[in-house]
């Protein structure tokens, strides 16, 4: 049985697309589930659109989301070189568009734009309009394109469609899909420059670089024919083709870059974890069959099946990406949380409190690192607060019982020595003890009284251990000025 090769083919054109991130994750796991290789391919002709760094970007991202490749423009598999543009320098695209030429399959073109803009215009299913090139330069003699070619006249080789019958290539989704060749253009293979177009080079690039599995979004759809015409000219075994749905937003648009998370890098700058949005965007068209949710990249790999993939858009919900990312830290080991959380920690709190102990206390209260700071800002300095907050139904306690406990707790507090939570909350559990009091009835108001919140990532007690005596005691006092 032939060895599954898969490639994951990206333009330099800036940040990894999630729907980018996603192909490379699928094609990884064709690849890893079968046993297979995985190869990264630069594909770069279009200079216009090249952005500097961008590569790097690919590497850092490709590594940092694990997705380890076997070949590549750093290890050689024997099929390379694997950017393109160095791959033109080699002659290979060259080559085997004159073989179309000489097969009747592909044409030398000279039309200027003047000409080229003055054709006939249709609109396509999408909307855009696209101009149909005529086949003009088909009937050009063969010593008219001598003559030309002699005089160094500007050209670009079209492929040449039949304008009767119909091609007819296969997904593993869609299953056969037949185009009437009459709504397929004659597509440019090399441009005037002497760079081949992508749709071109990445057909000649599967074939010799023997990729098996060719896993792209649906909206290569249109464009699949024009390549299995290439390779049936060619005589070429096509690849299995696999075309993934399109994500969209919430409101069920094309996901965009104005969406602020549409890339890998909008998305660890927002303090989520790589290996969060692996998973996620592993659910992003795939489903497993236990609807489980939960998957590290080891168990993707075990349990991606291909044929599970959906052919309904996928909807990118921010907000289950938030959750995902939570359940991640919360299962984060201790050490490895406090050290990727403490800039966020440092940043809001400086140096004055023990850090280690607030870090423990937020880990499964946050979605993502940039909410640590709304949840330990009161540690900085008590906010604004509605003495309304005292009122609480469940531990049956009002302003004015929270003035009786606060004024009792005070010398308590200011006697304490020992500020470790075990003796605090000892002494406390004394004073409720012997008031008759339920423990939230006496903790309720201390709570408030030092952090001016209803909702705290740490206890009552907790917090007068982190914040030491000389700053609790003067919250207290705050806080019973206020209720006075």
């Amino acid at each position: 049985m032939q060895k599954i090769r898969t490639r994951y083919a990206p333009s330099p054109t800036g940040r990894m697309h999630v729907g980018n991130l996603r192909t490379a994750l699928y094609e990884f796991l064709v690849a890893r589930h079968a046993g297979g290789d995985f190869m990264l391919r630069i594909e770069d002709t279009d200079q216009e659109r090249f952005v500097e760094g961008a590569i790097d970007l690919i590497n850092r991202t490709l590594e940092q989301t694990g997705l380890t490749y076997d070949e590549g423009p750093d290890k050689d598999g024997g099929v390379g070189p694997y950017v393109q543009s160095e791959r033109v320098k080699t002659g290979i695209y060259m080559k085997y568009a004159k073989e179309l030429i000489d097969k009747g399959e592909a044409y030398y073109c000279f039309c200027d734009k003047e000409r080229l803009a003055s054709l006939k215009t249709q609109v396509a299913e999408d909307g855009k309009t696209i101009t149909v090139y005529d086949k003009h330069c088909l009937g050009l003699s063969k010593e008219e394109i001598e003559k030309n070619l002699s005089e160094g006249k500007p050209f670009v080789i079209r492929q040449n469609i039949p304008n009767e019958g119909t091609t007819t290539f296969s997904d593993e989704l869609y299953g056969d899909i037949t185009v009437e060749n009459s709504e397929l253009d004659d597509m440019i293979l090399i441009k005037s420059d002497g760079f081949p177009t992508y749709n071109f080079a990445n057909v000649v690039d599967d074939h010799t670089m023997n990729i098996t599995h060719v896993v792209r979004g649906n909206e290569y759809i249109s464009s699949s024919p024009k390549y299995q015409r290439l390779y049936d000219a060619f005589g070429w075994e096509s690849p299995v083709y696999i075309h993934l749905p399109l994500i969209t937003d919430e409101n069920h648009k094309k996901l965009s870059k104005r969406s602020g998370h549409s890339s890998f890098e909008d998305l660890t700058e927002q303090g989520f974890l790589p290996e969060a949005i692996i998973n996620y965007v592993a659910l992003l068209g795939w489903s497993p069959e236990d609807n489980r949710e939960i998957f590290s990249l080891e168990e993707l790999i075990k349990e991606f099946d291909y044929h599970r993939i959906s052919k309904s858009p996928a909807v990118f919900d921010i907000q289950k990406l938030r959750w995902m990312n939570g359940e991640y830290l919360k299962a984060m080991d201790d050490d490895k949380f406090f050290e990727m959380a403490k800039p966020y920690l440092e940043s809001s709190l400086g140096d004055k409190f023990d850090l280690k102990k607030i870090a423990a206390k937020v880990k499964t209260r946050i979605e993502v690192f940039p909410d640590i700071e709304g949840q330990v800002d009161f540690f900085r300095e008590v906010p604004e607060y509605d003495k309304g907050f005292y009122t609480n139904k469940k531990n049956k306690i009002d302003a004015a019982g929270s003035l009786s406990v606060l004024k009792d707790v005070l010398p308590l507090l200011e006697s304490s020595d020992d500020y470790s939570n075990d003796a605090l909350y000892a002494k406390l559990l004394d004073y409720a003890t012997g008031k008759g009091y339920k423990n939230g009835y006496v903790m309720w108001p201390i709570r408030i009284a030092l952090s001016g919140k209803m909702m705290t990532p740490a206890g009552a007690t907790e917090i007068l251990e982190i914040l030491g005596k000389d700053e609790s005691v003067r919250r207290i006092k705050a806080a019973i000025e206020k209720l006075s």
